[in-house]
C-alpha cells in the first residue's frame, strides 16, 4: 500500500549485489509510476527512467530542454512506487562539475539506485540522432569525478555514458570508457554500439559492468537479452519501449473512436478495471481503515 516497502539504501545495496551476480539485468523504461508498478509485477530486475521519455511526456523533444527539477520530480515519483532499483538518465549533469555534484545529491534524495552522466556537449541531444558532439576527455572525466565525489551513499551507482562512438568510432569509445572508469565510474554505458562485437570489445577493455541501450528505431540492432549476455553485457535498458507501445495503442484507439463512434471494438486490447485495481492494490487500501475506505473492489470487469 502507498509507497515502496524497500528503502532507497536497500535498493542500492541490492542493485550492487545483483550486478556482482554476473546475470544480465533487464530495465524496461517506465513512463509513469503506474508503469513502474507493472514492470515490477512482471518480474523485471529494475526500472529505467529515460530523459527522452520525460521530455516527451512534457511534449518536448530530447534536446536538453528538461531541467534537473523536472527529472528529479519524476524520478522520485517513480522510485517511491516500486521496490525495484531505478536507474535515471541525468543527461550531462545539468551543467559544470559543481552542477553535476548537485544533480547527484538531488537524484540521490529522490531515491534512485543509480544514474548516468554523458559526455555530450551541453545542451545534449538524443543519443541516436546524427550530428552529436562530445566534450574533450578532461571535461568528461571532471563530470564523473564530481559525481563520484558528491554521492553520500557509496552504493549509489555512478554510470558514465559515452557518445563518442558515433563521432570518432569504437576505438575512441574504448579509450574514453577507460578514462571514465579511471575517473570513478562504476559502470559504462557505450551509446549507439553497432554490433555485438563492439559491445564485447568495450566489455573486455574495462573492469566494470557495461550497459546496452536497446531502443527501437535507433542506431543499434535490437539484440536479444541472450545475445547481450553472451558478450558480457551486465544491464540492458528498453528506454522508450513502453511509451511507444502505449502511444501506438492510444493513436489506434482515437482512430477507432472517430471511425466507429465508440471503443467497443477496442475492449479486448484494454487493461481491465480489475487488473488496474490489482496493480494499484485497492484491496489493501480498503483493509487499512474500513471506516474510511469502505468500498467494494469489483471483480470480473
Amino acid at each position: 500500500m502507498l509507497y515502496s516497502t524497500t528503502t532507497p539504501a536497500d535498493k542500492r545495496a541490492g542493485f550492487r549485489a545483483a550486478l556482482r551476480s554476473g546475470e544480465l539485468l533487464r530495465f524496461p523504461g517506465a513512463f509513469n509510476p503506474l508503469s513502474a508498478k507493472l514492470i515490477e509485477d512482471r518480474g523485471f530486475d529494475g526500472v529505467y527512467i529515460s530523459g527522452a521519455v520525460i521530455a516527451a511526456d512534457l511534449g518536448l523533444p530530447d534536446i536538453g530542454l528538461t531541467t534537473l527539477t523536472e527529472v528529479a520530480t519524476r524520478a522520485g515519483q517513480i522510485s517511491r512506487m516500486t521496490n525495484l532499483p531505478t536507474l535515471v538518465d541525468a543527461d550531462t549533469g545539468f551543467g559544470e562539475p559543481m552542477n553535476v555534484a548537485r544533480t547527484v545529491q538531488t537524484l540521490e534524495d529522490a531515491g534512485v539506485a543509480g544514474l548516468h552522466i554523458e559526455d555530450q556537449v551541453n545542451p545534449k541531444r538524443c543519443g541516436h540522432l546524427d550530428g552529436k558532439a562530445v566534450v574533450d576527455a578532461d571535461t568528461a572525466t571532471k563530470r564523473i569525478r564530481a559525481a563520484a565525489d558528491a554521492r553520500r551513499d557509496s552504493n549509489l551507482l555512478i554510470m558514465a555514458r559515452t557518445d563518442i562512438r558515433a563521432v570518432d568510432g569504437v576505438d575512441a569509445a574504448i579509450t574514453r570508457a577507460k578514462q571514465l572508469v579511471d575517473a570513478g565510474a562504476d559502470a559504462i554505458f557505450p551509446e549507439a554500439m553497432a554490433t555485438l562485437e563492439e559491445f564485447a570489445a568495450v566489455r573486455k577493455a574495462v573492469d566494470v559492468p557495461i550497459l546496452a541501450n536497446m531502443t527501437e528505431f535507433g542506431k543499434s540492432e535490437l539484440f536479444t537479452t541472450a545475445q547481450l549476455a553472451d558478450v558480457g553485457v551486465s544491464m540492458v535498458i528498453f528506454p522508450v519501449s513502453l511509451l511507444r507501445i502505449a502511444m501506438g495503442a492510444a493513436e489506434r484507439g482515437l482512430e477507432t473512436l472517430i471511425r466507429e463512434g465508440s471503443l467497443r471494438s477496442e475492449l479486448d486490447g484494454m487493461q481491465t478495471r480489475t487488473r488496474l485495481y490489482e496493480l494499484l492494490d485497492y484491496e489493501s487500501y480498503n483493509s487499512f481503515d474500513t471506516s474510511v475506505f469502505n468500498f467494494e473492489v469489483p471483480t470480473g470487469l
